[in-house]
Protein backbone atom coordinates (compact mmCIF):
# COMPACT_ATOMS: atom_id res chain seq x y z
CA UNK A 1 0.00 0.00 0.00
CA UNK A 2 1.10 3.34 -0.48
CA UNK A 3 2.15 5.45 2.45
CA UNK A 4 -1.05 7.87 2.70
CA UNK A 5 -2.33 9.86 5.61
CA UNK A 6 -4.94 6.89 5.90
CA UNK A 7 -2.26 3.86 5.66
CA UNK A 8 -0.01 5.78 8.21
CA UNK A 9 -2.96 6.60 10.77
CA UNK A 10 -4.27 2.54 10.19
CA UNK A 11 -0.68 1.28 11.14
CA UNK A 12 -0.33 2.90 13.59
CA UNK A 13 -3.50 2.50 15.35
CA UNK A 14 -3.41 -1.33 14.30
CA UNK A 15 0.30 -1.47 16.44
CA UNK A 16 -1.19 0.11 19.59
CA UNK A 17 -3.78 -1.78 19.77
CA UNK A 18 -2.16 -5.07 19.31
CA UNK A 19 -0.41 -3.81 22.71
CA UNK A 20 -3.19 -2.69 24.02
CA UNK A 21 -5.17 -6.29 23.44
CA UNK A 22 -3.10 -7.51 25.98
CA UNK A 23 -4.18 -5.29 28.35
CA UNK A 24 -7.01 -6.59 31.11
CA UNK A 25 -10.37 -4.80 31.82
CA UNK A 26 -9.13 -3.06 35.20
CA UNK A 27 -6.19 -1.73 33.11
CA UNK A 28 -8.43 -0.90 30.61
CA UNK A 29 -10.37 1.74 33.34
CA UNK A 30 -7.37 2.83 35.00
CA UNK A 31 -6.30 4.34 31.76
CA UNK A 32 -9.94 5.62 30.97
CA UNK A 33 -9.88 7.48 33.94
CA UNK A 34 -6.38 9.47 33.12
CA UNK A 35 -7.81 10.19 30.57
CA UNK A 36 -11.08 11.95 32.13
CA UNK A 37 -8.43 13.55 34.80
CA UNK A 38 -6.15 14.64 32.09
CA UNK A 39 -8.94 16.69 30.32
CA UNK A 40 -10.48 17.76 33.30
CA UNK A 41 -7.79 20.47 33.10
CA UNK A 42 -8.62 21.51 29.75
CA UNK A 43 -12.09 21.69 29.76
CA UNK A 44 -12.61 25.89 29.12
CA UNK A 45 -9.68 25.78 26.38
CA UNK A 46 -11.20 22.90 24.67
CA UNK A 47 -15.15 24.92 24.77
CA UNK A 48 -13.26 28.27 23.84
CA UNK A 49 -11.04 26.89 20.79
CA UNK A 50 -14.27 24.95 19.28
CA UNK A 51 -16.05 28.20 19.20
CA UNK A 52 -13.54 29.83 17.86
CA UNK A 53 -12.72 27.76 15.30
CA UNK A 54 -16.57 26.01 14.16
CA UNK A 55 -17.75 30.03 14.61
CA UNK A 56 -21.13 27.96 16.68
CA UNK A 57 -22.46 28.05 20.16
CA UNK A 58 -21.88 29.04 23.79
CA UNK A 59 -18.77 28.94 25.10
CA UNK A 60 -20.25 28.02 28.43
CA UNK A 61 -22.68 25.43 27.59
CA UNK A 62 -20.04 23.54 26.05
CA UNK A 63 -17.97 23.09 29.13
CA UNK A 64 -21.01 21.54 30.70
CA UNK A 65 -20.89 19.52 27.16
CA UNK A 66 -17.43 18.42 28.17
CA UNK A 67 -17.77 18.19 31.70
CA UNK A 68 -20.75 15.48 30.51
CA UNK A 69 -18.85 13.36 28.39
CA UNK A 70 -16.33 13.27 30.78
CA UNK A 71 -18.04 12.25 33.69
CA UNK A 72 -20.92 10.49 32.12
CA UNK A 73 -19.54 8.12 29.37
CA UNK A 74 -19.50 4.70 30.68
CA UNK A 75 -16.07 3.10 30.90
CA UNK A 76 -15.62 -0.90 31.71
CA UNK A 77 -18.80 -1.36 33.48
CA UNK A 78 -20.92 -0.57 30.40
CA UNK A 79 -18.94 -4.28 28.95
CA UNK A 80 -22.08 -7.03 29.92
CA UNK A 81 -21.41 -10.28 30.67
CA UNK A 82 -24.21 -13.14 30.32
CA UNK A 83 -24.42 -16.91 31.16
CA UNK A 84 -27.04 -18.95 30.50
CA UNK A 85 -26.88 -23.01 32.59
CA UNK A 86 -28.58 -25.67 31.49
CA UNK A 87 -28.39 -29.62 32.67
CA UNK A 88 -25.92 -29.81 29.83
CA UNK A 89 -23.69 -27.30 30.34
CA UNK A 90 -23.16 -23.67 30.38
CA UNK A 91 -23.04 -20.97 27.49
CA UNK A 92 -20.91 -17.78 27.91
CA UNK A 93 -22.10 -14.61 25.93
CA UNK A 94 -19.43 -11.91 26.40
CA UNK A 95 -17.88 -8.76 24.18
CA UNK A 96 -14.65 -8.69 22.26
CA UNK A 97 -13.11 -5.53 20.51
CA UNK A 98 -13.34 -5.49 16.61
CA UNK A 99 -9.84 -4.42 16.62
CA UNK A 100 -9.60 -0.21 14.70
CA UNK A 101 -12.48 1.78 14.84
CA UNK A 102 -13.18 4.67 12.20
CA UNK A 103 -14.97 7.47 13.80
CA UNK A 104 -16.36 10.36 11.51
CA UNK A 105 -17.98 13.35 13.22
CA UNK A 106 -19.95 16.09 12.86
CA UNK A 107 -19.71 19.72 13.30
CA UNK A 108 -22.14 20.62 15.87
CA UNK A 109 -20.52 18.99 18.66
CA UNK A 110 -17.02 17.75 17.28
CA UNK A 111 -15.36 17.60 20.75
CA UNK A 112 -17.93 16.28 22.65
CA UNK A 113 -18.41 13.33 20.26
CA UNK A 114 -14.91 12.74 20.33
CA UNK A 115 -14.40 12.33 23.52
CA UNK A 116 -17.46 10.30 24.33
CA UNK A 117 -16.21 7.61 21.25
CA UNK A 118 -12.87 7.19 22.79
CA UNK A 119 -13.71 6.52 25.60
CA UNK A 120 -16.57 3.85 24.38
CA UNK A 121 -14.11 2.72 22.20
CA UNK A 122 -11.12 2.18 24.63
CA UNK A 123 -13.61 0.76 27.12
CA UNK A 124 -14.23 -1.84 24.42
CA UNK A 125 -11.13 -2.55 23.72
CA UNK A 126 -10.63 -1.05 20.54
CA UNK A 127 -8.16 1.46 19.02
CA UNK A 128 -10.00 4.66 17.40
CA UNK A 129 -9.10 6.67 14.41
CA UNK A 130 -11.03 9.94 14.43
CA UNK A 131 -11.86 11.96 11.26
CA UNK A 132 -12.66 15.45 12.23
CA UNK A 133 -14.78 17.46 10.67
CA UNK A 134 -13.07 20.15 8.56
CA UNK A 135 -14.16 23.07 10.81
CA UNK A 136 -12.98 21.42 13.98
CA UNK A 137 -9.79 20.12 12.71
CA UNK A 138 -7.35 22.08 14.94
CA UNK A 139 -9.72 22.05 18.15
CA UNK A 140 -9.85 17.87 17.13
CA UNK A 141 -6.06 18.09 17.08
CA UNK A 142 -5.42 19.48 20.48
CA UNK A 143 -7.70 17.30 22.35
CA UNK A 144 -6.56 13.92 20.83
CA UNK A 145 -2.78 15.42 21.63
CA UNK A 146 -4.35 15.24 25.61
CA UNK A 147 -5.54 12.34 25.25
CA UNK A 148 -2.27 10.39 24.05
CA UNK A 149 -0.54 12.33 26.26
CA UNK A 150 -2.53 10.58 29.18
CA UNK A 151 -2.86 7.45 27.95
CA UNK A 152 1.05 7.35 27.21
CA UNK A 153 1.61 8.32 30.91
CA UNK A 154 -0.71 5.88 32.20
CA UNK A 155 0.25 2.71 30.46
CA UNK A 156 3.39 3.62 27.71
CA UNK A 157 1.39 2.73 24.47
CA UNK A 158 1.38 5.39 21.78
CA UNK A 159 -1.26 5.78 19.26
CA UNK A 160 -4.24 3.94 20.69
CA UNK A 161 -6.17 7.02 19.22
CA UNK A 162 -5.10 8.81 16.30
CA UNK A 163 -6.26 11.42 14.24
CA UNK A 164 -7.11 11.71 10.57
CA UNK A 165 -4.69 14.89 9.89
CA UNK A 166 -6.28 15.56 6.03
CA UNK A 167 -9.60 15.90 6.87
CA UNK A 168 -11.01 15.50 3.46
CA UNK A 169 -13.98 13.41 2.37
CA UNK A 170 -11.51 11.05 0.11
CA UNK A 171 -9.13 10.30 2.93
CA UNK A 172 -12.73 9.66 5.33
CA UNK A 173 -13.92 7.35 2.40
CA UNK A 174 -10.40 5.51 1.94
CA UNK A 175 -10.53 5.57 6.25
CA UNK A 176 -13.88 3.61 5.86
CA UNK A 177 -13.15 1.10 2.92
CA UNK A 178 -9.53 0.22 4.88
CA UNK A 179 -9.51 -3.19 5.17
CA UNK A 180 -7.87 -3.31 8.87
CA UNK A 181 -10.48 -1.09 9.87
CA UNK A 182 -13.40 -3.39 11.83
CA UNK A 183 -15.93 -1.07 12.94
CA UNK A 184 -17.20 2.17 11.85
CA UNK A 185 -19.04 4.81 13.30
CA UNK A 186 -20.32 7.88 11.54
CA UNK A 187 -22.49 10.78 12.62
CA UNK A 188 -23.92 11.90 9.39
CA UNK A 189 -26.86 12.54 6.42
CA UNK A 190 -28.36 9.01 5.04
CA UNK A 191 -26.06 9.39 2.02
CA UNK A 192 -22.73 9.35 4.48
CA UNK A 193 -23.89 6.57 6.09
CA UNK A 194 -25.04 4.78 3.09
CA UNK A 195 -21.62 5.31 2.08
CA UNK A 196 -19.94 3.73 4.82
CA UNK A 197 -22.59 0.77 4.54
CA UNK A 198 -21.05 -0.16 1.42
CA UNK A 199 -17.54 -0.78 3.08
CA UNK A 200 -18.69 -4.06 4.07
CA UNK A 201 -18.26 -3.91 7.79
CA UNK A 202 -19.82 -3.36 11.13
CA UNK A 203 -21.66 0.59 11.01
CA UNK A 204 -22.92 2.13 14.08
CA UNK A 205 -24.68 5.00 11.70
CA UNK A 206 -26.19 8.22 13.72
CA UNK A 207 -28.25 9.56 11.42
CA UNK A 208 -30.26 13.05 10.81
CA UNK A 209 -32.55 14.33 13.30
CA UNK A 210 -35.83 16.81 13.85
CA UNK A 211 -37.28 16.58 17.20
CA UNK A 212 -40.89 17.32 17.66
CA UNK A 213 -42.46 18.50 21.44
CA UNK A 214 -45.60 17.92 22.30
CA UNK A 215 -47.84 20.28 24.21
CA UNK A 216 -51.29 18.95 25.02
CA UNK A 217 -53.81 20.51 27.26
CA UNK A 218 -53.07 18.90 30.68
CA UNK A 219 -49.37 19.82 30.44
CA UNK A 220 -47.97 21.65 33.33
CA UNK A 221 -47.10 25.07 31.20
CA UNK A 222 -45.00 26.09 33.16
CA UNK A 223 -42.32 23.39 33.84
CA UNK A 224 -42.93 22.82 30.10
CA UNK A 225 -41.90 26.62 28.86
CA UNK A 226 -38.69 26.45 31.27
CA UNK A 227 -37.83 22.72 29.74
CA UNK A 228 -38.70 23.89 25.98
CA UNK A 229 -36.30 27.53 26.86
CA UNK A 230 -33.44 25.32 28.29
CA UNK A 231 -33.08 23.07 26.28
CA UNK A 232 -33.59 24.86 22.74
CA UNK A 233 -31.18 27.43 23.91
CA UNK A 234 -28.39 25.29 25.42
CA UNK A 235 -25.42 25.93 22.49
CA UNK A 236 -27.56 27.84 20.37
CA UNK A 237 -29.49 24.65 20.08
CA UNK A 238 -26.91 22.83 18.38
CA UNK A 239 -27.91 19.59 20.03
CA UNK A 240 -28.99 16.82 17.96
CA UNK A 241 -31.74 15.37 20.55
CA UNK A 242 -32.81 19.51 21.07
CA UNK A 243 -36.10 20.36 20.24
CA UNK A 244 -36.60 21.19 16.91
CA UNK A 245 -39.96 22.18 16.65
CA UNK A 246 -43.23 22.83 19.22
CA UNK A 247 -46.31 20.99 18.86
CA UNK A 248 -48.95 22.75 20.78
CA UNK A 249 -52.90 22.41 21.20
CA UNK A 250 -54.35 25.22 21.03
CA UNK A 251 -55.94 25.79 23.87
CA UNK A 252 -52.83 26.38 25.80
CA UNK A 253 -50.82 27.66 22.76
CA UNK A 254 -50.75 31.12 24.52
CA UNK A 255 -50.35 30.20 28.03
CA UNK A 256 -47.08 28.68 26.49
CA UNK A 257 -45.94 30.66 24.50
CA UNK A 258 -46.46 33.85 27.01
CA UNK A 259 -44.32 31.61 29.72
CA UNK A 260 -41.67 31.08 26.85
CA UNK A 261 -41.33 34.67 26.77
CA UNK A 262 -41.04 35.25 30.33
CA UNK A 263 -38.10 32.34 29.68
CA UNK A 264 -36.67 35.10 27.30
CA UNK A 265 -38.46 33.60 24.04
CA UNK A 266 -39.77 36.33 21.57
CA UNK A 267 -42.78 35.36 19.69
CA UNK A 268 -42.86 36.01 15.70
CA UNK A 269 -46.61 35.68 14.51
CA UNK A 270 -46.63 38.78 11.71
CA UNK A 271 -46.06 37.76 8.11
CA UNK A 272 -44.27 40.58 7.23
CA UNK A 273 -41.47 39.47 9.99
CA UNK A 274 -41.87 35.62 9.33
CA UNK A 275 -41.30 36.69 5.31
CA UNK A 276 -37.94 38.64 6.59
CA UNK A 277 -36.97 36.06 8.95
CA UNK A 278 -37.18 33.06 6.36
CA UNK A 279 -35.80 35.06 3.18
CA UNK A 280 -32.55 35.31 6.25
CA UNK A 281 -31.87 31.88 7.33
CA UNK A 282 -33.43 29.19 4.32
CA UNK A 283 -31.57 29.55 1.40
CA UNK A 284 -33.42 28.90 -2.41
CA UNK A 285 -33.70 25.38 -1.75
CA UNK A 286 -35.66 25.70 1.75
CA UNK A 287 -32.73 24.12 3.64
CA UNK A 288 -31.29 26.60 6.76
CA UNK A 289 -28.45 28.40 5.68
CA UNK A 290 -25.31 27.13 7.62
CA UNK A 291 -23.76 30.20 8.38
CA UNK A 292 -26.72 30.80 10.76
CA UNK A 293 -25.95 27.28 12.66
CA UNK A 294 -25.60 28.17 16.35
CA UNK A 295 -26.10 31.68 16.29
CA UNK A 296 -27.87 33.82 18.52
CA UNK A 297 -30.92 34.39 18.66
CA UNK A 298 -30.38 38.08 18.36
CA UNK A 299 -27.33 38.15 15.88
CA UNK A 300 -30.20 36.13 13.83
CA UNK A 301 -33.26 38.46 14.35
CA UNK A 302 -30.61 41.38 13.79
CA UNK A 303 -29.30 40.26 10.14
CA UNK A 304 -33.10 39.74 9.37
CA UNK A 305 -33.94 43.86 10.52
CA UNK A 306 -36.33 42.60 12.93
CA UNK A 307 -36.09 44.70 16.06
CA UNK A 308 -35.90 42.36 19.85
CA UNK A 309 -35.54 44.73 22.27
CA UNK A 310 -32.14 43.11 22.71
CA UNK A 311 -32.82 40.02 24.97
CA UNK A 312 -34.10 37.50 23.18
CA UNK A 313 -32.67 34.09 24.15
CA UNK A 314 -34.92 31.96 21.58
CA UNK A 315 -37.01 33.40 18.00
CA UNK A 316 -40.57 31.33 18.38
CA UNK A 317 -42.49 31.52 15.06
CA UNK A 318 -46.16 31.05 14.44
CA UNK A 319 -45.62 27.96 11.39
CA UNK A 320 -47.88 25.66 9.01
CA UNK A 321 -46.20 21.94 9.74
CA UNK A 322 -45.21 22.59 6.00
CA UNK A 323 -43.01 24.95 7.05
CA UNK A 324 -38.92 24.69 6.24
CA UNK A 325 -38.66 25.49 9.75
CA UNK A 326 -40.43 22.98 10.75
CA UNK A 327 -39.14 20.81 7.93
CA UNK A 328 -35.55 21.14 8.70
CA UNK A 329 -33.31 20.56 11.80
CA UNK A 330 -32.12 24.13 12.03
CA UNK A 331 -29.59 23.74 14.61
CA UNK A 332 -30.20 27.66 15.79
CA UNK A 333 -32.18 29.27 18.21
CA UNK A 334 -35.32 29.80 16.13
CA UNK A 335 -37.87 27.36 16.71
CA UNK A 336 -40.97 26.89 15.00
CA UNK A 337 -44.64 26.82 17.26
CA UNK A 338 -47.35 24.75 15.31
CA UNK A 339 -50.82 25.08 16.88
CA UNK A 340 -52.87 21.91 16.44
CA UNK A 341 -56.88 21.40 17.38
CA UNK A 342 -55.82 18.14 20.35
CA UNK A 343 -53.81 15.47 21.07
CA UNK A 344 -54.73 13.69 18.13
CA UNK A 345 -54.06 16.21 15.69
CA UNK A 346 -50.54 16.96 17.82
CA UNK A 347 -49.45 12.81 17.27
CA UNK A 348 -50.03 12.96 13.29
CA UNK A 349 -48.09 16.46 13.12
CA UNK A 350 -45.00 15.46 15.27
CA UNK A 351 -44.82 12.22 13.22
CA UNK A 352 -44.45 14.22 10.21
CA UNK A 353 -42.03 16.84 11.53
CA UNK A 354 -40.09 13.92 12.71
CA UNK A 355 -40.29 12.40 9.46
CA UNK A 356 -39.10 8.39 10.28
CA UNK A 357 -36.00 9.44 11.50
CA UNK A 358 -36.54 7.11 14.71
CA UNK A 359 -34.17 9.64 16.63
CA UNK A 360 -35.54 11.98 19.34
CA UNK A 361 -39.05 13.45 20.77
CA UNK A 362 -40.28 14.86 23.70
CA UNK A 363 -44.06 15.40 25.68
CA UNK A 364 -45.10 17.51 28.18
CA UNK A 365 -48.67 15.92 29.48
CA UNK A 366 -49.75 14.48 32.51
CA UNK A 367 -51.92 12.31 30.79
CA UNK A 368 -50.33 8.31 31.04
CA UNK A 369 -52.41 7.41 27.75
CA UNK A 370 -51.49 10.03 26.05
CA UNK A 371 -47.44 9.67 27.49
CA UNK A 372 -47.48 5.89 26.43
CA UNK A 373 -49.40 6.80 23.57
CA UNK A 374 -47.24 9.05 21.78
CA UNK A 375 -43.76 6.72 23.14
CA UNK A 376 -45.34 3.66 21.66
CA UNK A 377 -46.29 5.68 18.16
CA UNK A 378 -42.98 8.14 17.64
CA UNK A 379 -40.77 5.03 17.83
CA UNK A 380 -37.80 6.91 18.63
CA UNK A 381 -34.58 5.83 20.15
CA UNK A 382 -35.06 8.76 22.77
CA UNK A 383 -37.89 9.88 24.29
CA UNK A 384 -38.25 12.00 27.12
CA UNK A 385 -41.65 12.38 29.11
CA UNK A 386 -42.11 15.68 31.11
CA UNK A 387 -38.21 17.09 30.63
CA UNK A 388 -35.79 18.82 28.27
CA UNK A 389 -34.89 17.12 25.30
CA UNK A 390 -31.13 17.22 26.52
CA UNK A 391 -32.25 14.96 29.73
CA UNK A 392 -32.30 12.06 27.06
CA UNK A 393 -28.61 11.45 26.91
CA UNK A 394 -27.96 12.07 30.12
CA UNK A 395 -27.38 15.80 30.69
CA UNK A 396 -28.77 17.31 34.53
CA UNK A 397 -29.78 13.52 34.16
CA UNK A 398 -27.60 10.89 36.17
CA UNK A 399 -28.35 8.64 32.91
CA UNK A 400 -25.37 7.76 31.02
CA UNK A 401 -24.20 9.63 28.67
CA UNK A 402 -23.82 9.16 24.92
CA UNK A 403 -23.44 11.64 21.71
CA UNK A 404 -24.04 9.15 18.88
CA UNK A 405 -28.20 8.36 18.28
CA UNK A 406 -27.67 5.26 16.10
CA UNK A 407 -31.05 5.56 14.26
CA UNK A 408 -30.02 3.98 10.86
CA UNK A 409 -28.75 0.85 12.45
CA UNK A 410 -30.63 0.56 15.75
CA UNK A 411 -28.61 0.72 18.65
CA UNK A 412 -29.90 3.93 19.46
CA UNK A 413 -27.68 5.65 22.16
CA UNK A 414 -24.40 4.43 22.15
CA UNK A 415 -21.85 3.41 25.09
CA UNK A 416 -19.17 0.73 25.08
CA UNK A 417 -20.98 -2.13 24.65
CA UNK A 418 -21.99 -1.38 20.99
CA UNK A 419 -18.47 -1.50 20.15
CA UNK A 420 -17.75 -5.02 20.80
CA UNK A 421 -18.71 -8.00 19.04
CA UNK A 422 -21.26 -10.40 20.78
CA UNK A 423 -19.20 -13.98 21.13
CA UNK A 424 -21.00 -17.28 22.48
CA UNK A 425 -18.69 -19.71 23.94
CA UNK A 426 -19.89 -23.33 25.15
CA UNK A 427 -18.92 -25.75 27.60
CA UNK A 428 -20.70 -28.97 27.49
CA UNK A 429 -21.40 -30.84 31.25
CA UNK A 430 -20.02 -28.34 33.24
CA UNK A 431 -20.24 -25.33 35.70
CA UNK A 432 -24.33 -26.25 36.06
CA UNK A 433 -23.89 -26.67 39.91
CA UNK A 434 -27.75 -26.29 40.62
Amino acid sequence: MDDSFVNRAVKKAAAAYERYSDKKIREREAIIQAIRLALLGHTSEIAEMTFRETGMGVVADKVDKLLLVIGQTPGTEDLVTEVKTTDDGMTLYELSPYGVVCAVHPCNNPEATLINTTISCLAAGNAVIHCPHPRALETSKFVVDIINKAIVKACGIDGLVVLLEDASMASTQEMMAHPDVGCIVITGSDTAISHAMRADKKVIGAGPANPPVIVDESADIVRAAEDIVASTTFDNNLLCVSEKAIVVVDGVADALISQMEHCGAVYIDDMDDIVKLTETIVDEDLKPKKVFNGRTAEEIMATAGIQTGGSARLVLVNCVPEHPFACNEMLMPVVPVIRVRDFDEAMKVALEIEQGFHHTAVIHSQSIEHLNYAARTMQTSVFVKNGPAYAGIGYKNEGPCSFSIATRTGEGTVTARHFGRRRRCTLMSAFTIR
